[in-house]
């Protein structure tokens, strides 16, 4: 049982980083990092801003939100210590929330420096990206690649 026990927990945190090795994305149709993006349809839009609005989903956005914060509070964490993960992690899920309907893709590197790239909807949705990064503990610098692209048809 002694050794069975390191082995189960090694293969969950195997599995864990395994399925956590995805760019942090408000939405599966979310451009890659370096892809140009492109203007969505209506549907994947209307797509988007349904799932995001869901019940679960924003019980899930609270739920990963909370726990972040425990978990820095818990570690007493300088900005500097927190992973470029937790960092893409915790603005994506900050803006899945405030612009659901956006198909944004976020990543974040060791200096704090977070790069938002793909489409909203409007101006509007556009020049809140950065303010809403910013309030995210650890965030030093948000370079904005996201571009306006209403859906089209």
């Amino acid at each position: 049982m002694h050794k069975l026990t390191p082995f189960l927990i090694s293969c969950v945190l195997f599995f864990g980083a395994a399925a956590c090795n995805d760019t942090a994305r408000t939405d599966s149709a979310a451009p890659a990092p370096g892809e140009v993006p492109e203007a969505p349809t209506a549907q994947t839009r209307q797509e988007s801003l349904e799932e995001s609005q869901s019940d679960v989903r924003r019980r899930q956005l609270d739920a990963d939100i909370r726990a972040r914060e425990e978990r820095t509070a818990a570690l007493d964490q300088a900005p500097g210590e927190r992973t470029p993960e937790d960092l893409a992690s915790e603005v994506r899920s900050k803006l899945e929330a405030n612009i659901p309907d956006g198909l944004l893709t976020v990543e974040a590197n060791d200096e704090g420096i977070v790069t938002v790239s793909g489409t909203v909807n409007n101006q509007d949705q556009l020049s809140k990206i950065e303010p809403l990064a910013q309030e995210i503990y650890g965030v030093n610098d948000v370079v904005v690649d996201a571009v306006v692209a209403p859906p089209q048809g």
